[in-house]
């Protein structure tokens, strides 16, 4: 499955931005040159959280599991441009399928193990899977269980197989680790790989991203777009041949699964964690001499100020830290450089990574945490390679490009690491995309110079009412369309409010019917009989008389977080 235009295609590879390697050429290539080295690792307390002990596999041994398991794939009918849906923890099975379903050129679509029924039959409504691999058993819940009380598979005629990585009891699942007792060497794999032409070009993945429409959109990416995006990262935060890499997040999204395109850049180990757990982090950090990891803002303030935990941990082998999804503080980027550490400050989601703010464009950690490069802007160059491949402009509400320093305007990007479009939303592409083909981000950014060299770009906000919490992108409109579900309920609004931890807390605010009461419990027990993600249900519950509108009828939120204010 293509989604890029030829015209885009054509001209990326003139330029040389785009290859013919796919992501699977790079792992084939890093296992032929060292196949004894250490490639993966499971998270140390895996038998804490899920089924099966923690593994290490070497670059030839997980060769073979993943050959193997991609004639396993070969051997229940999936093939090129099949979808395969993944929901598992960050365990050595969810790398291996991820390799293995691009070996046949299949194309992976992952969801959360946070997410429950409500997003699971979305994901599997918008992209029909012929497939679903997950687990049993992930701190007690089973997945495999959800599914089948769901009904989804008589919802979903094409989901042929649910597969398990751990043991299951429930009819008609198969087992991942019968999947491996095919012998990928010889037999169906090699025969299939020789008749089917997979390329650079085709989707690799389909992730969710959630922005102000009511479901979340699905976002294909091909190898192309996902090694452009592992360049700027590696060009930017100089991440090495064989780094140790430590990820964090299970492979869900940009920011994470960008870490496991590095692994594959850069030819060394990759160790997985999860859930997050500081203590295990760091031990993890010593034992695997890491190199480079990603950290929310949140947690690198907390490792800074606990001046206790710093001084019994060893950071000597890290030296760069990647971190985004809220603003960041200059205290913490000064302080982990005065400790030899390169905080990269990373803006961009899942449709694209776009501005990457490393020791290369600012050596001063002071405005490395303020300012991102303004590359592709006119009269920018950048510093790193990747930085010539990237257009961006910022528009006004009319659409007119803004060159005025200063002025605030709505960032939009075009380039290699830019995806092409939503998957079967061609409603939603009219409207993200203007007539030059540049994304519009939805987030607000001006242009500054004060002196520098060159011109730089300043965050300002979302143009969107997107809340981040935690790192996990919250639709307000989606939790609103549950919400006004309950019959005590006339009206609702959802808004973020500020949080130290987290970044943002969701609230709701609600208009109840006539003679109502209502309490947040109530409210998040029936979100919690719609299945709806724990991550996404109200921390926070405000009844109120109306909500304020303006002239056209629109919610005016930025009244209702100032009502929020005045309550707290």
């Amino acid at each position: 499955m293509i989604t890029i235009s030829e015209d885009q295609i054509k001209e990326y590879k003139e330029k040389g931005w785009w290859g013919d390697q796919t992501l699977m050429d790079l792992f084939l290539k890093n296992a032929k040159a060292m196949p004894d080295s250490v490639a993966l690792t499971d998270p140390p307390n895996r038998s804490k959280f899920t089924s099966g002990e923690s593994v290490r596999l070497t670059y030839h041994e997980l060769l073979t599991v993943v050959e193997n398991l991609a004639a396993g794939l070969l051997r229940i009918g999936i093939r090129k441009d099949d979808i395969v849906m993944l929901q598992l923890p960050n365990i050595t099975e969810l790398a291996c399928a991820y390799l293995a379903i691009s070996r046949i050129g299949a194309i992976a679509t992952p969801l959360s193990v946070m997410h429950r029924t409500h997003e699971l039959l979305h994901a599997m409504r918008m992209s029909d899977p012929k497939a679903y691999i997950t687990t049993t058993n992930f701190k007690g819940f089973d997945f495999v269980d959800m599914v089948q009380n769901a009904g989804v598979q008589e919802k979903f005629p094409g989901l042929k197989t649910i597969i398990s990585v751990s043991e299951s009891k429930h009819p008609g699942v198969v087992s991942y680790q019968d999947l491996l007792g095919e012998n990928g060497s010889t037999g169906r794999l090699p025969q299939y790989l020789a008749e089917t032409s997979i390329s650079a070009d085709d989707v690799f993945s389909i992730c969710w991203t959630s922005g102000t429409e009511a479901d979340p959109k699905g976002v294909p990416r091909s190898s192309n777009q996902w090694i452009a995006a592992g360049h700027f990262v590696r060009e930017a935060g100089g991440v090495g041949p064989f780094s140790n890499i430590l990820s964090p997040f299970p492979f869900i999204n940009m920011g994470s699964i960008v870490v496991f395109i590095q692994w594959l850049l850069t030819g060394g180990k990759l160790c997985l964690h999860h859930p997050f757990d500081i203590p295990v982090f760091l031990e993890q950090v010593k034992q695997e001499k890491i190199n480079y990891t990603v950290l929310p803002p949140a947690i690198l303030n907390t490792l800074l100020q606990n001046k206790q935990v710093l001084e019994t941990i060893d950071l000597t082998t890290v030296k760069t830290i990647g971190s985004g999804s809220a603003p960041l503080a200059d205290w913490m980027v000064r302080g982990f450089q005065e400790k030899g550490i390169d905080i990269l400050n990373i803006f961009g989601s899942n449709e694209g990574l776009c501005l990457i703010s490393g020791p290369t464009d600012f050596p001063n950690p002071d405005d490395r945490a303020k300012y991102f490069p303004a590359w592709g802007a006119e009269g920018v160059q950048g510093k790193i390679p990747s930085a010539t491949r990237m257009k961006t402009k910022l528009i006004d509400t009319y659409g007119n490009r803004i060159k005025e320093k200063g002025n605030p305007g709505e960032m939009c990007v075009k380039g290699p690491a830019v995806f092409a479009g939503y998957y079967k939303r061609p409603d939603l592409n009219d409207k993200s995309f203007d007539e030059e083909g540049y994304f519009k981000t939805g987030d607000r950014f001006s242009l500054e110079n004060n002196g520098a060299q060159e011109d730089r770009y300043l965050f300002i906000g979302r143009t969107k009412d997107l809340i981040i919490r935690g790192g996990n992108n919250i639709a307000p409109e989606e939790l609103e369309n549950l919400i006004i579900g309950h019959p005590k309920i006339l009206e609702a609004a959802v808004v973020g409010y500020p949080d130290i931890k987290l970044g943002e807390r969701v609230c709701a605010v609600v208009v109840l019917a006539e003679n109502e009461t209502m309490t947040l419990d109530e409210l998040n027990s029936f979100l919690i009989k719609k299945g709806l993600a724990i991550y996404k249900r109200p921390e926070k519950f405000l009844p109120v008389k109306f909500l304020p509108r303006n002239a056209l009828g629109k919610i005016l939120k930025r009244e209702l977080r100032t009502m929020f204010k005045e309550n707290s």
